[in-house]
């Protein structure tokens, strides 16, 4: 894990010359909206892609993460599919479902049922390198979504900022272990709970994911303001096993950074510790970039703190094994 993580600018540049080196047919109508299908490692390129899009797309991006794509899913509609393996069974479902919905699908794979499925029908599908966990390879699916958004002119530039979140990570490549290694050492042994503001909430839920299965360890994220109507409340008690980690930013809306500094100043007196991860970057995706390679390196440097296999993933193949003896 820890070479696929230092790898990770590397992937970048190798999606960015997938995806140039791709030919992508032009669509037969203009959508009326946009899903990502997929899961996990998959699927969490979906998540960012629409926090992308809502700042400053032109389409809105929608998130399937389930069997079944939402009931107005048709022929107007944009369906990417993004599995790693091909083989995602609620995706593959979600595919079959778009199929007969005779919506407009763009496939991301490395093979599989979902590769097969595309050549069957004739779909134009980026097929990318695997053999990884997917949840290593955010870079080559989440290259390819921001490369098909701004294919089909729903964004400009977007993959000109790729290009630059690139040369940022490797200028400060020992920066961020430094930090990412004191981060880790701080949280490993308590609880973290994990605050951003909107347009981060995808980052939040990678950085989530990642402490999940390479750090075994368990967590959750809210976004301010919602977590103001509700979770702050829960905050009655102090809560000393509980580490506070807050995506903080400059590009807030004044308002919600009035509010972020209210909540940290709350909680200071609540959790156990506080810690604010700051972005470096000029854009929104060299920020979301940055702070997905923070988030892998911590969840790393935690798997080391607990002496933990960031690698092992038991529980999920006996999940698999399970779900396999339904029909």
């Amino acid at each position: 894990m820890k070479a696929l993580i230092e790898g990770f600018p590397a992937q970048l540049r190798d999606a960015l010359s997938i995806f140039r080196n791709t030919t992508l047919r032009p669509l037969p109508r203009t959508p009326h909206n946009i899903v990502v299908t997929g899961l996990g490692g998959s699927g969490i390129g979906g998540s960012i892609l629409a926090d992308i899009a809502s700042e400053r797309g032109t389409l809105p991006v929608v998130v399937s993460k389930e069997y079944k794509l939402p009931t107005w899913v048709n022929e107007n509609t944009l369906l990417i599919v993004s599995s790693y393996s091909g083989d995602t069974e609620e995706t593959v479902q979600s595919m079959q479902q778009a199929l007969d919905a005779g919506a407009m699908i763009v496939c991301i794979c490395s093979g599989g049922s979902i590769a097969r499925m595309a050549q069957a029908n004739n779909l134009d599908f980026i097929r990318i390198p695997g053999g990884n966990p997917p949840r290593a390879c955010l870079g080559y699916s989440l290259v390819q979504l921001i490369g098909i958004y701004e294919h089909f002119g729903f964004i400009e530039g977007a993959l000109k900022e790729v290009e630059a979140s690139i040369t940022l990570l490797e200028q400060k490549s020992e920066a961020i272990q430094t930090e990412a290694e004191a981060i880790a050492r701080a949280i490993s042994f308590s609880l973290p709970v994990i605050y951003c503001t909107p347009g981060y909430e995808g980052v939040t839920i990678r950085f989530r994911q990642q402490l999940n299965e390479n750090a075994k360890m368990l967590c959750w994220h809210q976004v301010i303001p919602e977590m103001n109507h509700n979770e702050l409340v829960g905050w009655a008690e102090k809560q000393p096993r509980v580490s506070v980690l807050f995506f903080s930013n400059n590009d807030d809306y004044y308002r919600t950074a009035r509010r972020r500094e209210i909540v940290s100043e709350i909680l200071h007196e609540k959790a156990g510790r506080m810690l604010e991860l700051n972005p470096l970057g000029e854009s929104r995706i060299e920020k979301l970039i940055y702070w997905i390679h923070l988030g892998d390196w911590i969840s790393w440097f935690a798997s080391v703190e607990k002496d933990v296999d960031a690698m092992e993933i038991d529980v999920i193949h006996r999940l698999k094994a399970e779900l396999s003896n339904l029909p």
